[in-house]
């Protein structure tokens, strides 16, 4: 369950169908409260829309991700961005504070990426973050689970997701030697700008990934069926379930 998610990540499409992800960031980068000429970790940077925001404020940031497409669009915003696995940093002792955005969740290896992240920083800095939290997208893999089934496939099997409680997550932090000054869980319902399909594509590749091309399509559509009594509003608005961890810890001796 360690390996990184099958997930393949289009900066194109992460643009189009996904801006909100970063643009919704304001609450935990107002958290990181970077300093000029503090150095920084933006750990899985995706496109770097966010990155420049924490740039711009004159810190020194350096930006990880494990999609190469994700890093080259950070890098033509000029950011010194690179391919690395959140699971398997080679930072030491280089930073004032680590900062994540809706990344965490996509690595299974919580034990190895909370090592890398506390070898990276220095004593005392800070570890600043917000992921999906518990029941986060509850009804879109109830609806997975339910269509793929149908097909003989087991969502779990397949889920690349960790969404944590507070108090699960807590625990993990403070077994990687971090003092949690701060953890709550979020409710975020987050209107969905390209429709639940099109979020599909973006997100859910491991998922409807296994199934034959011609079945996916249909799959897709069964999952929509599915979920527009839920989600969608009376407007025809997409609205999904979407539930946030947010923390700040700092580094223990």
């Amino acid at each position: 369950m360690a390996e990184i998610a099958r997930q393949r990540w289009s900066a194109e499409r992460y643009a189009e169908t996904a801006h909100f992800v970063p643009a919704l960031g304001a609450p935990v980068l107002e958290m990181l409260a970077p300093s000029p000429g503090e150095h920084i970790l933006d750990l899985g940077c995706g496109d770097g829309v966010l990155t420049e925001k924490i740039v711009a404020t004159g810190a020194t940031v350096i930006a990880v991700d494990a999609g190469p497409d994700m890093v080259a669009a950070a890098r033509a915003r000029g950011i010194d961005a690179r391919v690395m696995d959140g699971q398997k940093l080679t930072f030491s002792g280089e930073f004032d504070a680590v900062f994540s955005n809706a990344a965490l969740h996509w690595m299974r290896d919580q034990q190895a990426v909370l090592a890398g992240v506390h070898r990276a920083l220095r004593p005392g800095g800070r570890f600043v973050a917000e992921m999906g939290g518990h029941n986060n997208t509850a009804a879109i893999i109830v609806a997975l689970s339910a269509v793929l089934a149908r097909r003989g496939l087991g969502a779990h099997r397949l889920n690349p997701w960790y969404f944590p409680s507070a108090e699960a997550y807590r625990k993990k932090l403070e077994q990687a030697h971090f003092t949690v000054e701060e953890i709550a869980i979020i409710p975020r319902p987050t209107t969905l700008p390209t429709g639940i399909e099109a979020w599909l594509d973006t997100f859910a590749e491991d998922f409807l990934g296994p199934l034959p091309q011609p079945d996916r399509s249909r799959a897709r559509a069964e999952v929509a069926d599915l979920l527009r009594p839920v989600l969608m509003d009376e407007t025809g608005t997409w609205i999904a379930d979407y539930v946030r961890l947010r923390f700040r810890a700092t580094r223990a001796e």
